[in-house]
């Protein structure tokens, strides 16, 4: 029983010793690479947030063009 023990010890430490470390150093190209996505990703977020700004400061530059226009008509009209 204990060989059978022992064997298999031997066994799991053989595949785990096989395996690459994922703990390992990124390369520069690697951390060029992965810096370059980030910059990327974070471009993209500027844009759709000063997309979606300037869509709100029209909506709100249109709301108060109507509000001047509706009450510029009740001052006319009294």
């Amino acid at each position: 029983m204990k060989r059978i023990a022992v064997f298999v010890l031997l066994l799991i430490l053989a595949v785990a010793g096989t395996m690459p470390a994922s703990a390992q150093l990124r390369t520069p190209q690697e951390n060029a690479r992965a810096s370059r996505k980030a910059a990327k990703k974070q471009q993209k977020y500027l844009k759709k947030a000063n997309k979606q700004q300037k869509k709100a400061t029209k909506k709100a530059l249109k709301q108060q063009r109507k509000e001047n226009k509706r009450n510029n008509q009740t001052l006319h009209h009294k």
